[in-house]
């Protein structure tokens, strides 16, 4: 007797995966170092106004001022509204960004500003920016939101060939496109897969007259981001999208400027230094937590902020006195950031060094789905690179 071929829908049930089915990897319940970060106490966040106020960097008037309790899309929020509020050439667009955008972060700017200053863009990366550059050469403030930097690659021949290069090919006549931001969420946020997972930064430190910028916090997010849009130069505004809910502080209600020249020392140590930005600096607090306690080190922590033009002299500074050097990020190891950090360090600090200087950071491989905690850099593979740099 022949069998009967099951129906379609049958087949479609019986391949269809049952409940129980894990369809990508969790933490360990056990993990000893791998756990979930706790955004509430790590000492990256400032969770008191006084903290917050303390910060050297800070213009006297707001070291006196208050501060309120805000995630990190919100501080991107309040720094366009101050922005549109100060000067009537800065103009906010993008795709959906309207009603907000993907992340809120253009939240209600459209209804208080007017549809003229803030405004939706067709689905045309290219176009947007190109439209952006044509605004800035005439004397505007563009900020053009990238829905996502996976999609940023149809607009990088104008970013890199337009945008960067206009000041340089104008000759004596002036003309630049300084004031021109464009803000593009990026990294990883655990279920990003292909296409929302991307950390293209060090495509753009390949193009001079850029700046490119990270910042890890809320309150670096509003300071670098006000900061950007009184820049000379274009700039590259890249948000890590896992922080813009989970990073939570206190931040100055006034409005105020970060320096975009200088790296930040997060905590001094004297045995090594770690460099980092965005959010892998979390990663490195909770390893070198860990590490100064199982190996009785000092780490420095240092946060790049700009990742082009870089900070070389804090961090030349801080290898010359530690001896020892460990650049971490999320984007792929292969012409990375940390691998123009390491030669440059290997270049000016060659005879100050004890050890190899170590990088932790992203598999060259795209991210798949169930695969993208194990291909960003974790605590373990930090808190290993420091013992391994440590013992050398």
């Amino acid at each position: 007797m022949t069998s009967k071929t099951p129906p379609m829908r049958i087949l479609s049930r019986l391949l269809r995966p049952q409940p129980s089915t894990k369809h990508y990897s969790t933490t360990a319940p056990n993990a000893r170092l791998n756990g979930t970060v706790e955004y509430a106490t790590t000492p990256i966040l400032h969770h008191t106004s006084k903290s917050a106020l303390s910060n050297p960097e800070l213009p006297p008037h707001i070291r006196t001022g208050q501060t309120k309790r805000i995630n990190l899309y919100t501080a991107v929020n309040e720094a366009l509204r101050h922005a549109l509020q100060s000067d009537e050439r800065v103009l906010v667009f993008g795709e959906d960004i309207q009603f907000g955008g993907v992340f809120r972060c253009t939240m209600n700017l459209a209804a208080d500003f007017g549809t003229e200053r803030v405004f939706n863009t067709p689905l045309s990366e290219q176009g947007l920016v190109g439209f952006a550059i044509g605004a800035a050469a005439e004397g505007m403030k563009p900020v053009a939101e990238i829905q996502f930097a996976d999609y940023v690659f149809p607009a990088f021949d104008q970013i890199h060939n337009e945008a960067a290069k206009y000041r340089f090919r104008s000759g004596a006549t002036g003309v630049h496109c300084g004031g021109l931001v464009v803000r593009m969420p990026s990294g990883s946020v655990g279920h990003g897969a292909l296409y929302h997972t991307q950390s293209p930064e060090s495509l753009f430190t390949h193009t001079p007259g850029l700046r490119v910028v990270i910042p890890r916090s809320p309150t670096q997010a509003k300071g670098l981001l006000l900061a950007s849009i009184a820049s000379p130069d274009p700039v590259i505004f890249m948000e890590p999208k896992i922080l813009y809910r989970a990073a939570v502080e206190q931040v100055p209600i006034e409005p105020f400027t970060l320096p975009l020249d200088r790296a930040e020392i997060l905590k001094p140590g004297t045995d090594l230094t770690i460099i980092s930005y965005g959010t892998p600096l979390y990663t490195c607090a909770a390893a070198i937590a860990k590490a100064e306690q199982d190996f009785g080190c000092s780490v420095e922590l240092i946060d790049l902020r700009t990742i082009y033009p870089w900070d070389r002299e804090t961090v030349l500074g801080s290898v010359r006195k530690t001896g020892r050097a460990v650049v971490v990020h999320e984007s792929m190891m292969n012409a990375g950031v940390g691998a123009e950090v390491a030669a440059s360090i290997q270049e000016k600090a060659f005879l100050r060094l004890e050890a190899p200087v170590k990088r932790v950071a992203g598999w060259a491989t795209h991210t798949g789905l169930m695969f993208e905690q194990f291909v960003i850099p974790d605590v373990a593979r930090v808190y290993d690179a420091i013992k391994q740099t440590i013992d050398y």
